[in-house]
């Protein structure tokens, strides 16, 4: 089949590439020509692990290719995606739709016959409805059918998660738009994975209702963590003892410093607003939101205890950016909280990431960078774990206190535990929901 896939973020780029290695061909539209340039060239402007190998297979084979004129891009396509942005509009919290309906505008008006439009965008609930009549108001000498096609993927695996699904929705209207999108995800269903084929309300629905609900883990964990520090409970067992439960399972119940990235934030607030437009105020998805933003200052609450209350002037290693491991995003990060908060308060602050510095130097001004975390910790007075990349797993921590001024951890991912943290050198330390060792309790 022929794609024309709109856009090429996160979510239009992986689903391309992953769509071409299927054997389609596909053509990716985007209007910025240095992207262009860049993915032509089989460079991606993204990290995802494994994305540069696939794109570069694909596109040696005639099956990927970029461009920019739009409707040569649509011509004979069979399926055109629309994969941009929406993120979260400034002040209410809804999903700012713009982008949206202006591909989908400029889409109708390069269209010479009747196409299926596919929404993999992730958009609010009758967002799919307005679609069709904004084709029919554009186009009414065209007979369109749109379809509702969310993602599911994880930011560091999202190629095995599109290869590999958990399951794939797709929302219809028409036996025409459900022929084109079977046909488009047959090499999935001929292996197995399930197609769950819903209307367009329905699908729309499912997408927000899986993030909300994986949000809502996150943050009650999180919370859980809290109580443990205070009743002297351990939260990696208490998780361990809840993820053994097959109605609740183990993924998403590790305490953190709370969530972030490109949907969670988004997602959780557009659908807040979405209840409280349809006078259903969703109590748990508000608190959710409400906690998970109490959790990221809670963690400069650590911080300044872990340091006796006093950051002037104090040198802080942090150990990690991005929102979560193998990307380089930073959308929403908990980095983007703590670490001002921590040159607020007078501290010299020196951060290592092995992929953040593309998107976070222009959002973290006034902090020094190091490209190894033994460097960023010589004569610190405390080093913080923020992301758990691999690289951070397995540090040597008797090194890494001998060169400290003072040897502190926060430990914000618990990737150790105290006793091994003091058994290496360290004089505190302080985890999320564990026994901490800070040097005010000696």
């Amino acid at each position: 089949m022929k794609i024309a896939m709109i856009g090429t973020g996160y979510v239009g780029l992986v689903s391309g590439v992953c769509f071409s290695d299927f054997g389609h061909e596909v053509i990716c539209v985007d209007k910025n020509q240095e992207k262009l340039t860049k993915l032509r060239a089989g460079e991606t402007p993204i990290f995802e692990p494994g994305l540069d190998t696939l794109m570069a297979r694909n596109i040696a084979a005639n099956r990927l290719s970029f461009t920019d004129d739009l409707k040569s891009a649509t011509q004979d396509a069979d399926a055109v995606f629309i994969a941009v942005g929406t993120p979260s509009r400034r002040g209410d919290g809804h999903a700012d739709l713009s982008f949206v309906f202006g591909a989908v505008k400029e889409v109708a008006e390069a269209l010479t016959r009747p196409t299926v439009i596919v929404i993999k965008s992730t958009v609010p609930v009758g967002t799919n409805q307005k679609v069709a009549d904004l084709l029919k108001e554009t186009r009414p000498d065209l007979d369109c059918d749109v379809v509702s096609n969310p993602e599911f993927l994880r930011e560091g695996a999202a190629i095995d998660d599109f290869m590999h699904p958990d399951r794939v929705v797709v929302g219809v209207q028409s036996d025409r738009g459900d022929e084109v999108m079977q046909e488009v995800y047959r090499p999935l269903s001929l292996r197995g994975y399930p197609v769950l084929t819903t209307d367009l309300e329905t699908a729309e629905m499912i997408k927000y209702a899986a993030n909300a609900f994986l949000a809502t883990k996150v943050t009650f964990i999180n919370e859980i963590a809290m109580l443990c520090e205070r009743t002297g409970a351990d939260v990696k067992d208490v998780a361990n003892g809840m993820g053994f439960d097959s109605r609740i399972g183990p993924k998403f119940l590790q305490a953190g410093p709370g969530y972030g990235g490109s949907c969670f934030p988004k997602d959780t607030k557009a659908l807040a607003r979405i209840g409280q437009d349809n006078a259903v105020p969703l109590q748990i998805v508000e608190t959710v939101i409400k906690v998970n933003e109490e959790v990221k200052r809670l963690m400069i609450d650590k911080i300044v205890d872990l340091c006796d209350e006093k950051l002037r002037d104090k040198t802080i290693a942090v150990l990690g950016l991005t929102f979560k491991p193998d990307t380089d995003d930073m959308r929403d990060a908990p980095a983007l909280t703590v670490v001002p908060a921590l040159v607020g308060m007078g501290a010299n602050v020196r951060v290592v990431d092995p992929q953040a510095f593309r998107e976070a130097d222009a959002l973290l001004p006034n902090v020094t960078w190091f490209e190894d975390a033994y460097e960023a910790v010589d004569g610190a007075d405390a080093v913080v774990l923020l992301t758990e990349w691999n690289e951070f797993r397995a540090l040597d921590l008797r090194d890494m206190a001998g060169r400290m001024a003072s040897a502190r951890m926060a430990d914000l991912r618990n990737m150790y535990s105290c006793d091994y943290a003091l058994d290496a050198g360290f004089e505190a330390y302080t985890g999320m929901g564990r026994k901490s060792a800070l040097l005010f309790d000696s």
